[in-house]
């Protein structure tokens, strides 16, 4: 069985202030109390195609394992997950999409979430368009019930959901730092 949920929020700042604050998320000085569950993001590799001016980049991204149910904790002998997450940002097109997989637990369970920032169809100049899909696999596994891999996935599903809304409000708050920034350098 596969737990997929779509969610949807709009921004209201523009798509360039919104996805700037997408990448400084896991740098920001507050992240690491609210996002606690991040551990460690490193850039793996980057690229600007200086022709269609597309920006590609890979990271991996060390997350605190969640809680699992006792009988599962035995196949899970790390308290921490890997994940790597794939960016593309098309500048002249106005889009960035992110897919995030988890590389640790694959036997066990696969995530994956897929997000894009566009500018919003109402108001494109003003505001943004965040779309994020999750879907959740509980491997099938003969030593687990089905209904003990269910259980896991919507675990997982609630826990990422609480994720997600942690991580809007962080670019949330940036968005309104960098809003702040703009028009103070207008002011000098």
């Amino acid at each position: 069985m596969v737990l997929t949920y779509t969610q949807e929020h709009v921004y209201e700042h523009p798509w360039d202030r919104v996805t700037s604050a997408a990448w400084r998320k896991f740098t920001d000085p507050d992240t690491p109390t609210v996002l606690s569950h991040i551990l460690d993001v490193h850039t793996l590799s980057r690229h600007l195609d200086p022709v269609h001016g597309v920006f590609s980049s890979t990271r991996s991204i060390t997350v605190r394992s969640p809680s699992l149910p006792f009988p599962l904790c035995r196949l899970s002998p790390s308290p921490t997950i890997l994940c790597l997450e794939t960016s593309f940002v098309d500048a002249p097109c106005r889009s960035m999409e992110i897919v995030s997989k988890n590389a640790s637990l694959k036997g066990l369970i696969e995530v994956e979430e897929k997000s894009s920032y566009r500018p919003h169809h109402q108001r494109p100049e003003q505001w943004t368009t965040f779309r994020q899909e999750t879907s959740i696999r509980c491997k099938p596994l003969v030593s687990v019930a089905s209904a003990l891999a269910e259980h896991v996935e919507h675990m997982c599903a609630e826990r990422f959901r609480q994720n997600s809304v942690k991580g809007r409000e962080i670019i949330e708050r940036i968005c309104k730092y960098l809003e702040s920034e703009a028009a103070n350098n207008k002011l000098e």
